[in-house]
């Protein structure tokens, strides 16, 4: 059975190009330049651009509804970046480490590179399990936990307010710090989540992980660090951010202004619109051609994490559906133990309404025709 020419990949975790907002970034770009300024070419401070950082506390100040200052902020060049970082300073080849079970599955490539043990602590609707987390800690000193709180990658899921409290709990009392992937948390479809994990770095070791990836563009490949400025100088003192005089000083120049304009915000509004739409597309496909699929519609993020019926896998399905002009993410790709053989990840991000409902006709196309063969 031959390949599909024109494969819909589903799956894909990345806007469309029709989202990438060239316009407001040549706008940005030519506004940052007008003001003349030859530092933005020159090596710059370790912890990022004083004005930057400055603009982005306002922005997340005003987004997070949440005091934010510059004081808790270090630019990175997204959260790969941040997250590789966080294992060169924080962890030794052979350390182990949590992650929710499941999770993003290209850090778990980022955690092998750094040769870490790693261990999944399995979540639930409310997000991970304190109780399992609890019993993990029993037998492992890890050295940090990754989580992804707000509308998780790849479940969806948005960790409660009570889970949110109960985590920084044990966090404080067995010192772990975690490290929160947040992401997403500002693409919301109309109600906001909990407030980031951030908001207890008062009383928790916490590093939160934000990036302009997702809400603006992932080719400008910049983000930040937030956490309390003795935890952060951990990261300052990378021989890689001291070497390279921080992390993009230009391209942070631009996003200030793209802050400072108020394009950010029409940005990552006119996302959240659009991702809204399209969600509610793709599930309202996936309930008319995929009864026996089960999911949780999202409030937000990128992804939608379907479950086959039983005695179903996906990779037993993904040669028929990719023959078929369709493809998805394998759920096992997101385990940290090879579970998850019945899920599949879908996203909403990368395709447009038709595009979308096509490429679900296929898919349930594809399972019907696996079935019955």
């Amino acid at each position: 059975m031959g390949s599909h020419p024109d494969i819909i990949d589903i799956g894909k975790g990345q806007p469309s190009l029709s989202l990438l907002p060239l316009a407001a970034w040549r706008t940005a770009t030519d506004h940052c330049l007008a003001q003349g300024d030859a530092e933005l070419l020159q090596y710059g401070a370790d912890e990022g651009d004083a004005g930057f950082r400055h603009s982005l506390a306002q922005f997340l100040s005003r987004r997070y509804a949440m005091p934010v200052t510059a004081a808790e902020l270090v630019v990175s060049a997204g959260v790969s970046q941040a997250l590789d970082l966080v294992c060169t300073r924080f962890t030794r080849p052979g350390d182990t480490i949590f992650v929710e079970e499941p999770t993003y599955f290209l850090a778990l490539e980022i955690f092998r590179d750094h040769g870490l043990q790693v261990v999944g602590i399995p979540i639930d609707g409310d997000g991970i399990r304190i109780d399992a987390l609890q019993d993990a800690l029993v037998h492992h000193r890890p050295a940090f936990l990754y989580t992804i709180p707000s509308f998780q990658n790849p479940t969806g899921t948005t960790m409660s307010v009570a889970r949110r409290e109960q985590l920084m709990a044990v966090s404080h009392t067995h010192d772990l710090l975690v490290v929160a992937d947040e992401v997403y948390h500002l693409l919301d479809f109309g109600t906001a989540p909990p407030p980031p994990l951030a908001a207890y770095g008062q009383s928790a070791r916490v590093l939160s992980l934000g990036s302009f990836s997702k809400i603006c563009a992932p080719g400008v490949r910049l983000g930040w660090v937030q956490g309390a400025p003795d935890v952060l100088r951990t990261i300052t003192k990378s021989g890689v951010v001291q070497s390279g005089g921080g992390l993009n000083p230009f391209v942070s120049g631009v996003m200030r202004s793209l802050i400072d304009l108020g394009l950010a915000d029409a940005v990552l509004d006119g996302l959240r619109r659009v991702y809204a739409e399209r969600s509610a597309v793709l599930c309202r496909a996936l309930r008319e051609r995929l009864p026996a699929v089960t999911f949780v519609e999202p409030a937000g993020g990128y992804f939608v994490w379907a479950q086959l019926p039983a005695a179903r896998t996906a990779a037993e399905c993904l040669p028929v559906a990719m023959a078929g002009g369709v493809a998805v993410h394998l759920g096992t790709r997101f385990s940290s133990g090879g579970g998850f053989a019945q899920h599949m990840r879908l996203s909403f991000a990368h395709y447009d309404a038709p595009a979308l409902e096509e490429g679900v006709r296929r898919l349930a196309h594809a399972l019907a025709e696996s079935t019955a063969v």
